[in-house]
């Protein structure tokens, strides 16, 4: 262990210090947080801008009986730090290592586990009205940033919050100034009274006495509300039943800590908005705290992150490409996005295109519904979201999108595994959730130029249209731009013509499914739509072929592969059959093409259970 981290205190070692051996762990926590990430690559500028906060909730708060609920993650390497877990830096976001969220079975001091975003305080709130219900007298405090605000789901928890007047303290961590005005001294000294004894005493004490004449109380409310709306932008919350305390500067343990232990020992809604740097204390994510917000491995000294080997384009960039040239010819055409600009590649469409380009920020479900919105007045959408956020708008998909047949078109990004972020992140369900939705076409491409016939061939249609593809890199083939090439919707390809076995591969799994027809000497379909399935090619080959092998990167349950069983029971049709995918279970972080090649999904994996298959099906020799 590093002296460096040995620096560190666990949190109740950290509430016996002095304030300003606090300010020298806030700074060794900050050291060590970028010896560390510049290492091993992780999320870095939101973890830097929450450090001196984080200090200060664990220095006040009796963690981890009293309850912090962090949200996303993006800013809980500090946290992470604090409670232990520093030793396990190296193994950051890789299998069997720390991960890069919160996860409860990683430490009790992750009270919730999270990785989508805006989570924090209904959580927080379920934990503080279950504390009411059990008599306890434990702190919640639900730590959100600005970003996340801009979800329903916040809003919805914030207005029950209200109403329920639970002891629950949310922290706003505001990290681009977009609620706040300046932080001053006036600001902090008014936050100071505000969340002061004195103040609250006096303030709880004048409701009881103004109790007894209802129309007296209410102008005293009212007068509070606008002397405070003077000062201060947390009307919004004080019309929710919050009260509001802030901005404070969140990096100013002198101010923070003070502010904290006056607002432990109220009661109620409270919500305390801090102010705080992204990138703070690294010369070059103050200046890109986008840029930086997740890093790969990068040179501290100058901030320069390892180049990526030049190779094929990620499928990302392929949609990226396809979206701006399609939008100079199709006038239509609008691309949305919640929040995920530089994600799903769409930097470069937002330059050209300012007019038609869509930040909805993180709220998935007002992004499909928009487009919805869109698509009924003769505007053409193209939905750009990532598979595991697409889940947060299904209702939206079902009931606003597909029942009206609208035509969106839905970019669905890390499709499959995406390594590193985890079990919250994996693109394993789309297929499962998605297929069961009448009037929706889902496609799968196994390359990226069969990638742009399809993103072609889903906005020519007349309906809803999901295309799915992965993180990685495509194949290196070479694109013919011609923005007319469709395919037919519904029908597959043949790649390789065998025999005994037809081995069904939807999307990027159909190279490594043609690497074991070849050893197998195997029939190999790129099946391209998982809705519709091409049916009559399926009835064909189960009359030519003896078993069938179908091969996703998605959920096994409910996915593609079910979707052809079900057709064969459906029509009579006896085949064996085999499926693979994605098991049952959650699967953790970790080096994608290693879980595949574990899960049997590779092209080695593939040909075992093609070899199994058709072992099975051999007649039993006859004994003499």
């Amino acid at each position: 262990m590093s002296d460096l981290l040995k620096s560190i205190p666990m949190p109740a070692e950290l509430r016996q210090m002095s304030r300003s051996e606090q300010k020298n762990v806030a700074k060794a926590v900050r050291h060590f947080l970028l010896e560390t990430v510049s290492r091993t690559g992780g999320h870095l500028s939101s973890c830097l801008g929450a450090v001196e906060l984080t200090v200060a909730l664990h220095a006040v708060f009796n963690t981890p009986d009293d309850r912090l609920v962090w949200d996303v993650g993006h800013q809980a390497y500090p946290h992470k730090i604090l409670t232990g877990r520093g030793a396990r830096f190296p193994q950051l976001r890789i299998r069997d290592g720390l991960s890069g969220f919160l996860k409860r079975d990683e430490s009790p001091y992750d009270s919730f586990g999270a990785g989508h975003s805006s989570t924090s305080i209904s959580a927080g709130l379920g934990m503080a009205v279950a504390a009411r219900l059990e008599h306890k007298s434990r702190q919640v405090v639900a730590i959100i940033g600005d970003g996340a605000m801009t979800a329903g789901l916040a809003y919805e928890a914030l207005n029950n919050g209200g109403v329920l007047d639970a002891d629950l303290l949310v922290v706003l961590n505001d990290n681009e100034m977009s609620i706040s005005p300046n932080v001053g001294a006036v600001s902090r000294y008014l936050t100071r009274i505000l969340s002061g004894r004195l103040y609250n005493t006096v303030r709880e004490g004048a409701g009881q006495a103004l109790s007894f004449v209802p129309p007296l109380r209410e102008l005293a409310r009212k007068a509070e509300e606008g002397v405070k709306g003077l000062v201060t932008p947390g009307a919004l919350f004080e019309e929710m039943g919050f009260h509001y305390f802030g901005p404070i500067d969140g990096h100013d343990l002198d101010a923070l800590i003070p502010t904290l232990e006056n607002l432990k020992k109220i009661r109620g809604p409270r919500l305390l908005h801090v102010i705080t740097k992204k990138g703070k204390g690294y010369g070059p994510a103050e200046l890109d705290p986008c840029g930086y917000h997740g890093v790969t491995p990068f040179n501290r000294s100058d901030g320069r992150m390892a180049k990526k080997s030049a190779g094929a384009p990620s499928y990302t960039q392929v949609f990226g490409d396809w979206l701006c040239e399609k939008g100079a010819a199709e006038k239509h055409l609008v691309a949305i996005t919640p929040a995920m600009r530089e994600g799903s590649g769409l930097v470069r469409f937002e330059q050209l295109f300012p007019e038609r380009y869509f930040d909805v920020g993180i709220a998935e479900q007002h992004a499909v519904t928009f487009a919805a919105g869109l698509a009924c007045d003769g505007i053409h959408p193209v939905v750009a979201i990532y598979s595991t956020f697409l889940q947060r708008a299904y209702d939206q998909l079902l009931h606003d999108v597909a029942i009206q047949n609208l035509p969106v078109l839905f970019a669905i990004d890390r499709a499959g595994l995406v390594g590193a972020d985890g079990a919250t992140h994996q693109g394993a369900f789309d297929i499962a959730y998605a297929r069961c939705i009448p009037n929706l076409v889902i496609m799968a491409p196994k390359d990226e130029q069969e990638m742009r016939d399809m993103l072609n061939t889903g906005f020519a249609w007349q309906g809803p249209a999901l295309v799915r593809y992965p993180r990685d890199n495509g194949l290196g083939v070479a694109l013919d731009r011609d923005l007319s090439r469709q395919i037919p919707v519904g029908k597959a390809e043949i790649l390789r013509k065998g025999k005994d076995l037809a081995i069904l591969a939807f999307g990027t799994r159909a190279a490594a499914a043609m690497a074991a027809g070849e050893t197998l000497d195997a029939t190999v379909v790129n099946m391209r739509f998982v809705k519709p399935l091409d049916t009559e090619l399926l009835t064909s080959l189960a009359q030519t072929h003896r078993a069938f092998l179908t091969v996703e990167e998605g959920a096994r349950m409910g996915g593609a592969g079910s979707a052809v069983a079900e057709f064969l029971l459906n029509e009579g049709v006896v085949v064996p059959m085999r499926l693979l995918g994605l098991p049952d279970i959650f699967i953790e972080q970790g080096d994608a093409g290693r879980w595949l090649a574990d899960l049997g999904l590779d092209a080695a994996g593939i040909e075992k259970s093609g070899r199994e298959l058709l072992t099975l099906l051999a007649p039993s020799p006859v004994r003499a």
